[in-house]
C-alpha cells in the first residue's frame, strides 16, 4: 500500500517530465501525416500539364510534316519540239515553261517563239510542246502548258517506225543511238513494223520504254 502511494507520489511530482514526450510524439505524428499528401500533390501537379503540352507538341508536329508532304517539291516535265535537247527534265516547284525551255538548251534556230507561253506556271507531269515555224501554230495556253493542235496536226508529229531515221528516232525521249539502230535493225529484218507493238520485240525495249514511247510513235 505504501508503495501505490509512492508512485502516485511521483507521478503528481514528474507529470509534465512524462506528458510533454508524449504530446510532442503525439504532434510529430499527425505532422507527418498530414503533410506526407500534400508533398505528393505538389510534386504531381506539374506533371499533367508537361504531359498535354507534349501531346499537344507532337499533334502540332505531325500536322505540319502532312501539309508540307501534300506539296510537291519538283516537277517532272516533258520537253519536246524545237529545242536543243528534248527530254524529261525535273524542275522545282513554281517554275515556268521558259524554266523548261532552258532547261531543255534552249530554243532552235527553227522554233516558233509564238507556238509557247513561256510565262505559263508549270504543273507536275506537263508536257511543253515547242513548235517549229512551218507549223504555223499560235500559243494557246492550256493546262497541260502544250500548244494547241488538232488531231491531225499531232499526228504530223509522230515519228513513223516505218520510215524514221536513226535521227527521228533520237528526237524521242528515251531511244538513244544504240536503241534507234536496234530499231531499224529489226524493221529490215522483219519487213517493217505491222503495229507499235512490234516495238516490246526490239532487244532492249521493255514494257516501260514501252509506254514512254507509246504515244510518240506511229506505224503507217
Amino acid at each position: 500500500m505504501d508503495t501505490i502511494k509512492t508512485y502516485i507520489e511521483m507521478l503528481k511530482e514528474y507529470k509534465w517530465q512524462i506528458a510533454l514526450p508524449a504530446v510532442a510524439g503525439l504532434l510529430l505524428t499527425t505532422f507527418l501525416i498530414f503533410s506526407q499528401p500534400a508533398k505528393s500533390d505538389q510534386t504531381g501537379l506539374p506533371d499533367l500539364p508537361q504531359t498535354e503540352q507534349t501531346s499537344n507538341s507532337s499533334e502540332l508536329i505531325e500536322e505540319t510534316s502532312t501539309e508540307v508532304s501534300e506539296e510537291p517539291s519538283q516537277l517532272v516535265v516533258d520537253v519536246k519540239g524545237a529545242v536543243t535537247e528534248p527530254g524529261i527534265y525535273y524542275l522545282d516547284a513554281g517554275s515556268r515553261v521558259n524554266d523548261a525551255v532552258e532547261a531543255a538548251g534552249g530554243l532552235t534556230s527553227q522554233a516558233d517563239p509564238k507556238s509557247i507561253n513561256l510565262a505559263q506556271k508549270l504543273s507536275d507531269e506537263a508536257v511543253v510542246y515547242v513548235a517549229s515555224k512551218d507549223e504555223n501554230i499560235s500559243v494557246v495556253a492550256s493546262t497541260t502548258a502544250s500548244s494547241a493542235m488538232s488531231q491531225e496536226e499531232k499526228n504530223t508529229n509522230l515519228v513513223n517506225l516505218n520510215t524514221a531515221t536513226e535521227a527521228d528516232l533520237q528526237t524521242i525521249s528515251g531511244i538513244g543511238a544504240k536503241r534507234a539502230a536496234d530499231i531499224i535493225a529489226y524493221r529490215e529484218a522483219n519487213g517493217g513494223f505491222k503495229s507499235v507493238d512490234d516495238l516490246n520485240n526490239v532487244s532492249g525495249i521493255g514494257d516501260k520504254t514501252m509506254e514512254s514511247i507509246r504515244p510518240y510513235v506511229t506505224v503507217e
